[in-house]
């Protein structure tokens, strides 16, 4: 433990909860529409950094960084290839995103296929958010642990709790906040680790490709096409239907400003994971017997970075994985409130009501994901089986109900429905350790959408600005 490393957190910390604080109060969040879309008012700037920071966390900075220390540099550029690419293919739906503007991604389902779609999808989208949100808090509890006397369990309940508090005060103008400081902290940190390791440690590019293992230079590390195609996907397939992007371009002030965000959440993330794999890399030499989860992490407790860099990039590390952690909490809120408890119309004509449930729900979501959080051995298995869930069974139908005019109630439900069952049974059935399960239930969850919405195909088109579901649409749904 080194003291510097703690007043840095600390410090950070507070920060942190004065911002969370500053945006809890009734003047900047009165209503559910404040509390889940910030009232639609962020900037590009900082709708940029959220974007970033909700998708880079714990994810990326322990299980993608474990990832490449075990599989080597390139592999690494495909495992991450899914967000930069996935990134691209947002850029070109941010304007009709933004123009749809829902709360969630089962209310925009509803409005194309009806109320039994919007249902399904949100069982389906809690299940691979609390996930997420468990990894998040086991990914910030392994960071305290390392700066402080905390062990991992302990930490994982501090780090829960102040997830939870960022989440329940201010909503996403708190998140969006911490998020947009939290990418500046954390690409100085990075950035800098980068520049100190590969100028006094590595020896520069040509140190760096003479002491990396051979076995890791290869086009794929170890893994085979099938099996790097298995992290590849789940990545992709996320960030084109995530709930989470969808609700922040939704926010933006405009159409102009979601795909200008966009635009910085594409730099940011060439930059940031660019970094991570670099250093990842790095790492399989400079330490050979550290743990992969902490290639990076682990840097900051050597002498191979100064103290001052070390902290912040457990701080800002610490930060990214915490507001990652406050946006996924806040999301599963929005799906009990606006999908389960409460029709579109009452929550509008009750605006404090929707806010209350909404906090109550943080609190609900917290306590389910800590415990899911205590049956995955790792942060990468439970980051894959989370982005697998949500990637197989929702994605399509998203991605169908907006761009896909023959698709159905009843393909919809059939597509989700086949992509969850098929990816529980593979996971269940422990063979995602050689092949995820995404690999197997992608392609048998898009042919029954397809299959199913062709064979009960009615007259409907994309789903446009505004629209409601009509009479034939609610008929055609179970």
């Amino acid at each position: 433990m080194q003291t510097v490393h703690v007043i840095i957190l600390v410090g950070y910390v507070l920060l942190m909860v004065l911002i969370g604080a500053w945006f809890s109060r009734k003047k900047n969040v009165s209503s559910g529409e404040d509390f889940m879309l910030a009232g639609r008012s962020l900037p590009a700037p900082v709708l940029a950094g959220t974007l970033l920071a909700t998708f880079v966390g714990s994810g990326s900075i322990i299980g993608g960084a474990s990832f490449v220390y075990t599989y080597g540099p390139i592999a690494g550029i495909f495992f991450f290839a899914g967000t930069v690419v996935g990134i691209v293919c947002l850029y070109f739906m941010a304007t009709r995103v933004r123009r749809l503007s829902h709360h969630t991604i089962p209310e925009m389902l509803e409005a194309r296929f009806g109320r039994a779609v919007r249902v399904i999808a949100t069982v389906i989208i809690l299940v691979a958010f609390i996930g997420i949100t468990a990894y998040q808090f086991t990914g910030a509890g392994s960071i305290l642990s390392i700066i402080t006397p905390l062990s991992p369990a302990q930490g994982t309940v501090v780090a829960a709790v102040l997830i939870t508090f960022l989440a329940l005060g201010g909503g996403l103008k708190s998140v969006a906040w911490t998020d947009f400081i939290s990418v500046a902290v954390i690409v100085v940190a990075l950035v800098g680790t980068l520049a100190v390791v590969f100028i006094a440690d590595v020896g520069g590019i040509g140190g760096y490709v003479d002491r990396l293992d051979p076995a890791l230079a290869g086009l794929t590390g170890t893994l085979t096409p099938v099996q790097l195609l298995g992290y590849f996907l789940p990545l992709f397939l996320l960030i084109l239907g995530d709930q989470n992007m969808h609700q922040r371009l939704a926010s933006g002030r405009d159409e102009g400003t979601a795909r200008k965000a966009t635009i910085g959440f594409f730099g940011g993330a060439v930059l940031l994971l660019g970094t991570i794999i670099l250093l990842a890399s790095s790492s399989s030499f400079l330490l050979p017997d550290i743990e992969p989860g902490q290639a990076i992490l682990g840097l900051a407790g050597t002498d191979l970075v100064p103290l001052g860099i070390g902290g912040l990039l457990l701080a800002g590390a610490f930060a990214l994985i915490v507001t990652t952690g406050s946006s996924y909490l806040l999301t599963c809120s929005g799906n009990i409130v606006y999908d389960l408890v409460l029709q579109r119309r009452h929550s509008s004509s009750s605006p404090e009501s929707a806010l209350k449930l909404g906090r109550w729900a943080v609190l609900a979501v917290t306590l389910f994901a800590y415990v899911l959080g205590q049956f995955f051995p790792s942060v990468l298995a439970l980051q894959m089986y989370a982005y697998t869930m949500y990637g197989v069974a929702i994605t399509p139908v998203v991605l169908a109900a907006l761009f896909w005019k023959n698709a159905t109630s009843w393909g919809a439900i059939a597509g989700m429905a086949v992509g969850g069952v098929v990816t529980v049974v593979w996971e269940s059935s422990g063979r995602s350790a050689d092949i995820n399960a995404v690999v197997v239930a992608l392609p048998l969850a898009v042919a029954a959408l397809v299959i199913v919405s062709l064979a009960t195909r009615t007259t409907t088109t994309p789903l446009e600005a505004g629209e409601q579901p009509n009479d034939a649409r609610v008929a055609s749904a179970p």
